[in-house]
């Protein structure tokens, strides 16, 4: 018998999360029955998404939600045999046992020298928001003026060097000097700290004052209807994230934009990255060739200890990580 252990969500969130709202718990699991597979996990991610998601998916009492990379320690599921590596959505638990319906393999010739916690970022999830939300939502075309805020994170970083591997100027934000300085390193043509300037308007318009073809938005709320005015005709707007708003305790009130939409004629559309679950393949074997180029650069904040769980996932909301928040068993 194996005690697995697990964070539970006590009490759903009222405004920033707190340490209250969770509960640590352990539980003996039973022995495999067959066409099941044991996991162990190795890496869990911290998200933004799971914050608002848990207020729509959960109820308290409920494993928090999160995906996380694990090894098959024992399996009677000949598709997973012992030793094997998965991606699994099992929440924040440190072992599981799954029937393999929920379970995706990392990529078959995964190389040695990459950390295999890159499946839950730059080569996961995060990478793959990126990549679709770019080339499908926005219909990257060459030559593009791309702007994407909280640019320092997983899907922030992706989406500004992805951008610069088709061909265009990416201007990206961040909420401190350390990570602008990241951001000038993995090729952003322009960089600025949003806490730090007096006029975000003016501050986009010194970026690129002919305005903005694609906006990658992560954000929300005021930034956003700021960097709708500054689109150029034809703009198309991502929507991924609204990271600004998930933590308020009353809907934020939103200026009209009905303006610039007609005149300009934009597009805006938001997206869940599950919508091209079928065509996984081919991007992550894209996203991992441009990684061993050298086109593709990542950071990780790792954090370490499972009972960190919830301090590394309020240190993500509150901005600390440098791109992808990881906590390592």
């Amino acid at each position: 018998m194996v005690i697995a252990k697990s964070w539970i969500l006590k009490k759903h969130f009222v405004g920033f999360p707190k340490l209250s709202d969770f509960e640590l718990k352990k539980e003996e699991l039973p022995p495999l029955n067959d066409g099941e597979v044991f996991l162990e996990a190795e890496f869990l991610s911290v998200d933004p998404y799971m914050r608002p998601y848990s207020s729509i998916l959960m109820k308290e009492g409920d494993v928090m939600i999160g995906s996380q990379v694990a090894r098959v320690v024992e399996s009677k599921n000949a598709d997973f045999p012992v030793g094997s590596y998965v991606i699994s959505n099992c929440g924040w638990r440190t072992h599981s046992i799954s029937n393999g319906k929920n379970l995706d393999m990392l990529l078959s010739d995964w190389p040695e020298n990459i950390p295999k916690s890159l499946a839950v970022g730059m080569i996961g999830m995060p990478g793959l928001t990126a990549y679709f939300g770019l080339l499908e939502v926005c219909h990257l075309k060459e030559g593009d003026i791309v702007l994407v805020n909280a640019a320092a994170g997983a899907v922030g970083s992706a989406v500004g060097q992805i951008a610069k591997i088709k061909g265009c100027k990416v201007v990206g934000c961040a909420g401190s000097d350390e990570k602008v300085a990241y951001l000038k390193k993995i090729g952003f043509d322009e960089a600025f700290n949003y806490k730090t300037i007096t006029s975000l308007e003016e501050t986009l318009r010194n970026a690129s004052p002919e305005g903005y073809d694609c906006f990658f938005d992560n954000v929300g709320g005021e930034f956003s209807s700021t960097v709708i005015q500054q689109m150029k005709e034809f703009g198309r707007i991502a929507v991924c994230g609204a990271i600004s708003m998930y933590n308020e305790a009353k809907p934020a009130s939103a200026p009209s934009v009905q303006g610039p939409f007609v005149f300009k004629q934009l597009r805006m559309e938001g997206f869940l990255v599950p919508r091209w679950k079928s065509k996984y393949l081919e991007p992550l074997k894209q996203l991992m060739a441009w990684l061993n180029e050298g086109k593709l650069k990542y950071h990780e904040h790792i954090t370490q200890g499972f009972e960190k769980m919830p301090d590394a996932f309020m240190g993500m909301l509150k901005g600390e990580n440098i791109g992808k928040a990881i906590v390592k068993i």
